[in-house]
């Protein structure tokens, strides 16, 4: 799957893992957040948006527009 160009997605985490299922920890690994308020900028695509909709409840999402 491919990437959409020039789309970019800050991830900010807002809630702590802790608590919550090994999957959901793991997912929150596989984001590249660390610790609460820790932000990653990662390229729009179809499986980030699956991994997003898994934690949702512990992330903040914000659509950036590479210029």
């Amino acid at each position: 799957m491919s990437e959409k160009s020039g789309k970019l997605l800050k991830i900010t985490l807002i809630k702590s893992p802790i608590g919550y299922n090994g999957k959901q920890k793991a997912t929150v690994q596989s984001l590249g957040l660390r610790r609460m308020g820790h932000s990653v900028l990662i390229g729009d695509a179809p499986r980030i948006r699956g991994m997003i909709n898994k934690v949702s409840h512990l992330v903040a999402v914000e659509e950036v527009v590479e210029s």
